[in-house]
């Protein structure tokens, strides 16, 4: 119990899965959240962990009550974490002139960004007065300019982003430090499908070492990988006229049922 505590979400696959791993291997006790609670569990187990090192609380960050209570649940079993990372999100291209993406676009926002503040929600005044603790919002390259047919993952990468950055000056006079990661192309599921070139495509377990080594040290924002972060600086600068002309024919991303 004198381990440190790191809670996940989106614990199942992809970065959220790495980062337990790499997590895990840091000595660290965990507290996993994930909608597929059943699988993740078994796949804690399949790596031959101490069930005394785990905990599995089944949540899908889109219920406010459902992960509210995933958070309190945690508190009352495993304490107050040292390190909460709200890594759960959706990524769907959408079309505005469709009717159906609307409810996609809810749906995004709602896991991308309401699901955040209710991962953070349970441990805020906790770490505020033990005046200790890191909360960790992963963002995304996509919030630095909007892509075609991506909207709704772009804006709410860009609201994670500034969203962080919020609650950083907030909790900086307590002790409690907020970082946030805007990872590049990471090849987990939700870009196997992507229909477009993705450069400095990483695996996740090497984004999961860089994004733990990010935290330890408490940086506040950082694009991983490290050549991400100067195409996101190249093109914060472009010109409109440049970027519209530079993303002309991109393919869109897919949306829901393509």
């Amino acid at each position: 119990m004198s381990a440190p505590l790191a809670y996940i979400t989106g614990a199942s696959s992809g970065i959220g899965q790495a980062l337990v791993a790499r997590y895990h291997r840091a000595g660290y006790r965990l507290a996993l959240v994930a909608r597929r609670a059943a699988e993740t569990e078994a796949w804690a187990r399949a790596q031959g962990w101490d069930a005394q090192r785990f905990a599995v609380y089944a949540a899908d960050v889109r219920d406010v009550d459902g992960i509210v209570a995933a958070g309190r649940a945690c508190l009352a079993q495993q304490g107050l974490p040292d390190v909460v990372i709200a890594n759960a999100g959706i990524s769907v291209g959408v079309d505005t002139a469709e009717y159906e993406d609307l409810e996609v676009i809810r749906a995004t926002f709602e896991t991308n960004n309401l699901g955040m503040a209710a991962t953070f929600h349970p441990f805020v005044k906790g770490m505020r007065e033990r005046r200790r603790g890191t909360l960790v919002g992963i963002a995304s390259v996509a919030a630095i300019r909007g892509l075609p047919g991506h909207g709704a993952y772009c804006a709410s990468k860009a609201a994670v982003v500034n969203y962080c950055e919020s609650l950083r000056g907030e909790l900086r006079p307590y002790g409690v430090q907020v970082v946030t990661i805007a990872p590049g192309y990471i090849d987990t599921p939700l870009t196997r499908e992507n229909r477009y070139a993705m450069p400095f495509l990483m695996s996740a377990e090497a984004f999961a070492d860089k994004a733990f080594r990010t935290i330890e040290a408490g940086v506040s924002y950082r694009v991983i990988p490290w050549q991400m972060g100067v195409v996101a600086k190249l093109l914060r600068v472009l010109p409109d006229p440049l970027f519209d002309r530079l993303l002309a024919g991109r393919a869109r991303k897919k949306r829901r049922g393509e």
